[in-house]
């Protein structure tokens, strides 16, 4: 399993296979078409609480992670059905944060 990351604004590549939004709200400004998305993995993103809490503070980031593994190991049967989905092909996690450094899509590859 070969999985890359990008954010949902970055032009879709040829080499992005799957391409998977893991996030539970749809990019702002971005059109279903211009997006190439093509599984919308909404069951993988955190929560609403634990987004809203986070608020994309980098100083939050190492228990960001810690909770979002938390809710991600709760929510085992969308983990397996995603691992089950990308199979042995490429895929591409898209996300929409600005920062992409303490984006949960990090944890989510991780996790997968």
């Amino acid at each position: 399993m070969t999985i890359g990351l990008k954010r949902a604004y970055d032009p879709p590549g040829s080499t992005d296979g799957l391409r998977v939004l893991v996030d539970r709200l749809w990019p702002r400004g971005l059109s279903r078409q211009e997006a190439h998305i093509d599984v919308w993995a909404k069951d993988v993103a955190p929560s609403p609480a634990l987004r809203q809490w986070f608020g994309h503070d980098p100083a939050k980031w190492q228990e960001f992670q810690a909770r979002y593994e938390s809710e991600l190991a709760r929510n085992e049967e969308a983990v397996v059905a995603l691992r089950r989905l990308i199979g042995d092909k490429a895929a591409t996690l898209i996300y929409a944060a600005r920062d992409v450094e303490h984006t949960h899509a990090i944890v989510t590859k991780r996790v997968l």
